[in-house]
């Protein structure tokens, strides 16, 4: 098993990445048909040290930028559309912590040496029943409840990617007497923590996002890592593992179509439908979406990478707008690769049936099409008053 923190080169990681997720392309269909977690890829990914590569190097990771994390991303993504988008969450998360030292140094430094030395897994736990998206700004119902000298937390949340495998939950939670809302890391494993298997849905169906129980969780001080603020969030440029994750989906549904095209030659006609000019026009559509996707998607990580952090304070709208172009004009491209394969596409062994309910769900990751378009009219109308 090839150790990711041995290359020195993003190249390497690149070449080494692809070789380690190969059977995750073998596993895809076997886990997306039961609707099972795909905990061997998990272990496969703690084994490489992937989930250390976004942590910073003054806590002992290889501290990669965004554009690096990116590039790994689509990589994943290719192989297998749920363990991509799953564990971007936790790559994306510890860079961003890390980077803005949101937490206390020496918490944020504990949960660190256990992703580097040994794969612990972190994500958020924010959406719930009555609130929904977390980005929609609803109060928590979970609670915080003080009580000697730490907490007493209890509520349910959904959504819950990486559930069964999770180390620690980052739980958002309203600290009872108080308007506050804070952030609260919870370990795996605590007594009134559990698991509800509720994940059954028609995409992405392999990324484990069940609910978290919390029931009577006794919590330190200090496990109260962050206090939540009530306007709108600061832009986050680790929240582009979304787009990538569609844009990898979208990539291996073309190369699919392309290699079927290539290969079927149906008698009534010489040579095989390739040659075709309606097929390849349908191609030829798909490519230019995808060269147009990668080209917006890495031009905006790499402004985030070289810019300051004031700069990046001005990236709200670029942000969304790549999430919405990316995912639409991915949903674009698998639905052509599925008209170039023509009724074969929908049989029920076919990849191709996975790639467009996984696809889909890019719809429904933050932030939303309509909150981006609305963003954009306002940022247009304050430039022309």
């Amino acid at each position: 098993m090839s150790d990711l923190f041995t290359y020195t080169t993003q190249n390497e990681r690149k070449d080494a990445l692809k070789e380690i997720v190969e059977d995750f392309k073998a596993r895809a269909e076997q886990h997306d048909r039961a609707g099972s977690f795909p905990h061997e890829n998990f272990k496969t990914l703690r084994n490489s040290r992937y989930p250390g590569l976004t942590v910073p190097t003054r806590f002992g990771g290889k501290g990669i930028s965004l554009t690096e994390m990116l590039e790994l991303q689509e990589i994943i993504a290719e192989a297998d559309g749920s363990t991509a988008l799953s564990i971007g969450w936790h790559m994306g998360i510890m860079k961003s912590l890390g980077e803005n030292e949101t937490w206390r140094d020496h918490v944020y430094r504990e949960v660190a040496a256990r992703v580097v030395e040994h794969g612990a897994l972190l994500n958020n736990a924010a959406s719930e029943p009555a609130t929904g998206s977390p980005t929609r700004g609803g109060r928590p119902e979970t609670t915080a409840t003080p009580a000697d000298g730490g907490y007493l937390l209890n509520g349910r949340k959904t959504f819950t990617t990486l559930a069964p495998t999770l180390d620690y939950f980052v739980v958002s939670a309203a600290i009872e007497g108080t308007e506050q809302v804070g952030n609260f890391l919870v370990r795996a494993g605590l007594p009134g923590v559990r698991v509800d298997n509720t994940w059954d849905t028609l995409g992405m169906r392999a990324t484990g996002s069940d609910d978290l129980i919390l029931e009577n969780v006794a919590l330190r001080e200090e496990d109260y890592v962050e206090t939540l603020g009530g306007g709108p969030k600061p832009p986050a440029g680790w929240l582009l593992h979304i787009p990538v994750t569609y844009l990898g989906i979208a990539t291996a549904a073309l190369a699919y179509s392309a290699h079927a095209a290539n290969h079927y030659s149906p008698n009534s006609i010489d040579g095989t439908i390739a040659d075709l000019p309606n097929v390849q026009q349908k191609i030829g559509e798909a490519e230019l979406l995808r060269m147009r996707s990668r080209h917006f998607l890495y031009s905006v990580a790499r402004k985030w990478d070289e810019s300051t952090s004031a700069e990046r304070e001005q990236m709200q709208g670029e942000l969304g707008a790549v999430k919405h172009s990316v995912v639409n004009d991915a949903l674009s491209i698998v639905d052509l690769a599925m008209r170039v394969v023509g009724a074969k596409s929908l049989a029920a062994d076919n990849p191709l049936g996975r790639y467009y309910r996984d696809v889909r769900a890019g719809l429904h990751n933050p932030p939303m099409d309509d909150m981006t378009i609305i963003q954009l009219a306002k940022s247009t109308f304050a430039r022309h008053p």
